[in-house]
């Protein structure tokens, strides 16, 4: 039975610690559909089209990966998507307290969905797009980081 995947976030900006993420979840599931949140109290750095924009450039050579944008509930989503996994990330015993409620508020609104956490290469452990923006906003080289498209847009926000 096909297994369609959600990986939810506000990717603002999306990291190559977020792609390696999609990348192993596409291995364990048939479909992953990169969810990302508006989310407008976060005060994002990018619009909600340019986020989804930079994840299509991203995967647009993989068929197993959708980006869609939402503004519900997340199992509400996950649901209209058919998708019966939550994929999220791990990168270090921090991430856990703040999954952990999630994961158990999902469970109770949603039983039927369940979420699954992977933990991203040694190399990315260390990122997330708050440090990532952070860094380029004081001139710090994030090319290793993120996409040559999110690296010139990162640029041209932090010289305005």
């Amino acid at each position: 039975m096909p297994i369609t995947a959600l990986y939810p976030g506000t990717f603002d900006p999306i990291t190559k610690g977020h792609v390696d993420l999609v990348e192993r979840a596409t291995r364990l599931f048939n479909k992953v559909i990169i969810s990302i949140a508006e989310n407008k109290r976060k005060k994002p750095l990018f619009s909600l089209e340019q986020r989804i924009e930079f994840a299509r450039t991203q995967f647009a050579d993989n068929p197993q990966v959708e980006v869609m944008g939402f503004n519900t509930l997340l199992v509400d989503f996950a649901h209209q998507q058919n998708a019966t996994v939550l994929v999220r990330g791990l990168r270090a015993v921090a991430d856990f307290e703040f999954e952990f409620q999630l994961a158990s508020m999902n469970r109770h609104l949603a039983p039927d969905i369940e979420s699954v956490y992977l933990m991203p290469s040694e190399q990315y452990a260390f990122i997330s797009s708050s440090l990532v923006k952070e860094v380029a906003r004081l001139g710090g080289d994030v090319t290793k980081y993120v996409s040559p498209e999110v690296y010139s847009a990162l640029q041209s926000q932090t010289v305005s």
